[in-house]
């Protein structure tokens, strides 16, 4: 059973790159570091049903999840898993 598969959701490219240059700014890395954020659907009970996984491929790699939907994702939402 796939607990995790890739939403049917359309993703915004460009709301991708806001994302990654939040992440850039407020982490002040280096823009050559990949970041991959991937939007998943969740079927297993108690899961949220939307999840956005960040990775950011730093030596070692830092991964966040944000329960929403990359759409949804603010600002906010990258400063706050930033400082956590």
């Amino acid at each position: 059973m796939d607990l995790f598969a890739k939403s049917n959701y359309k993703t915004n490219t460009e709301k991708i790159a806001q994302i990654k240059a939040w992440i850039y700014q407020k982490s002040e890395i280096d823009t050559k570091i990949p970041i991959s954020i991937n939007q998943l659907q969740c079927h297993e009970p108690n899961c949220p049903p939307i999840e956005t996984v960040i990775a950011i491929m730093t030596t070692p790699p830092k991964q966040y999840k944000i329960h929403r939907s990359i759409s949804l994702i603010t600002e906010a939402d990258i400063k706050q898993i930033l400082e956590s």
